[in-house]
């Protein structure tokens, strides 16, 4: 009896902090998108108020050393003059694409940010798969750096590329979940090493999180070196996931060198062999990926 109450009180605490955690993080979400919108209200006056002014820069220059300095008197710190600019860049930047009443979903660090990307598209882009991504901002920084848009434009047609600014990265078949041409940059290992495919396998392995955002979309890690047979013969799959999008397995094998028709062969057996034995019947045909150094079109 003693151990069915302390269950009881074990699952009733674990209820009760689950609530208070989600409300906490909700206070959270509802303090930024206050504090940012606000921000945002605030540019639009500042904006507003300097064209009224004859000397448009000189007037706005006074307007907010003058403004900064009430503001630092009455409500502290974080309204400093170049905070101030801040807050106008940002109207400036949204004012097309958001309004006043408008919910801005990311922190106002992310904004800032995103205010640094010239190109349109590009920012809208990032704005848009940074909230469902729950991406922090050292993550939506190394999306930026390793070229995502860039690089999702090249492996896309012009109507497809207007659609990446409007509605982010939407999935509608397998190769929309992978990034073309695809890029590591964050394991860390020197363009010039010589290293091995167990060596770049383990660095995968080690950041493993960045690397399935890396990867694409609803990517789950399933294993490494994953061991099936045929027989007395002995076969390993370099990384094995899961996509639940897509509901399918994907199996990845790394080639350090030039891709070559045993490769494709080999990749062939493995898919043919989930197909058969692994996946089930509601789930949709495995998908095999080879990460190579270089490729062969005509060849692949």
């Amino acid at each position: 009896m003693g151990k069915l109450k302390q269950k009881i009180k074990i699952n009733l605490y674990d209820k009760v902090a689950e609530v208070l955690k989600q409300a906490r993080a909700n206070v959270v979400i509802s303090v930024n998108q206050t504090m940012v919108s606000s921000y945002f209200h605030i540019g639009k006056m500042i904006v507003e108020e300097e064209q009224h002014g004859l000397k448009r820069a000189e007037y706005g220059k006074h307007l907010l050393k003058d403004l900064s300095e009430r503001l630092l008197q009455e409500f502290g710190r974080g309204f400093s003059q170049r905070n101030l600019e801040q807050m106008r860049q940002f109207y400036l930047v949204f004012a097309k694409t958001q309004t006043v009443s408008a919910e801005f979903k990311l922190s106002w660090s992310h904004y800032l940010n995103l205010m640094r990307i010239e190109d349109k598209a590009e920012r809208n882009f990032y704005e848009i798969e940074a909230f469902p991504n729950n991406w922090s901002l050292r993550e939506l920084q190394r999306q930026f750096d390793s070229a995502l848009y860039e690089r999702l434009v090249l492996s896309r047609d012009k109507k497809a590329v207007k659609e990446l600014s409007k509605r982010g990265q939407v999935i509608e078949k397998a190769r929309d979940t992978l990034k073309d041409p695809y890029i590591l940059e964050f394991i860390g290992l020197p363009e010039n090493k010589n290293y091995s495919e167990s060596e770049r396998e383990t660095k995968i392995i080690d950041k493993l999180e960045h690397f399935l955002l890396e990867l694409g979309k609803g990517y789950a890690f399933i294993g490494r070196q994953v061991r099936f047979s045929f027989d007395d013969k002995h076969f390993k799959v370099d990384l094995v996931f899961y996509n639940r999008i897509l509901q399918c397995f994907i199996l990845i094998d790394l080639k350090i060198g030039e891709i070559t028709h045993q490769d494709l062969g080999q990749m062939q057996m493995y898919v043919n062999y989930y197909d058969r034995k692994v996946k089930l019947p509601n789930e949709n045909k495995t998908i095999g990926i080879i990460l190579c150094k270089k490729k062969n079109n005509s060849l692949v």
